[in-house]
């Protein structure tokens, strides 16, 4: 997965695109890669930005407004020639709530990853826990081998990180979560003392992941 570092990467939007979606009056979205999207929104998009540029007051005594300030306060915004670079950091809460329910895991909390979105991989996390294998140990599988975004801030002093993960192909990621868990199961079944004597719920996750 490839990190998307709102710290450091900047949005690069199409002036003419940006102008004609603000003039619309309709909601629209940033996507991640620059493009402008409409409703209604795919399930595959990761953006930026979502909302509608309001008209002008009919009391305002300009005609126009500068695109520095369509966007909002939180956006860092210049213009450089037929192209707007946006620095989207200081929107990050407004981004999550955008973007959670798109997501295939939240990392956005001091509690960690609770949950999977999808079904099958939420199942197979559910069992997991029987061998103590935790969500992040299966979001690290998906992280360095699936394709997809993590869409992040992060940065080094003083350390702070809060995410979003989202995959290219879930049922690529299916895989590679259920077969880590169930190396770790089977390993766990025949070699860890602990799993000597099954309870009834370590047992059904065994049988889940073949590790009997």
């Amino acid at each position: 997965m490839k990190k998307f570092n709102l710290f450091k990467e900047i949005i690069v939007v199409s002036k003419t695109e940006l102008l004609k979606a603000a003039g619309s009056q309709k909601k629209f979205a940033i996507a991640t890669s620059g493009e402008i999207v409409c409703e209604p929104f795919p399930e595959t998009l990761i953006s930026v930005f979502e909302g509608a540029v309001p008209p002008l007051s009919p009391l305002s005594t300009t005609t126009s407004r500068p695109i520095a300030s369509m966007l909002g306060d939180p956006y860092r915004v210049v213009e450089d020639d037929d192209r707007i670079l946006i620095k989207a950091s200081g929107a990050w809460q407004k981004i999550i709530g955008w973007n959670r329910d798109r997501a295939l895991y939240d990392d956005t909390s001091g509690d960690g990853i609770a949950e999977f979105s999808d079904k099958d991989l939420e199942t197979t996390g559910w069992h997991a826990t029987e061998f103590n294998i935790s969500y992040r140990e299966i979001v690290e599988q998906f992280e360095t081998k699936c394709e997809g975004i993590l869409l992040c801030i992060e940065q080094e002093e003083p350390y702070q990180f809060s995410g979003l993960g989202f995959v290219s192909d879930i049922a690529h990621a299916r895989q590679v979560g259920y077969d880590y868990c169930a190396d770790v199961a089977r390993d766990k079944v025949a070699n860890d003392e602990d799993y000597a004597t099954l309870t009834k719920d370590e047992a059904e996750a065994a049988e889940y992941f073949k590790a009997l």
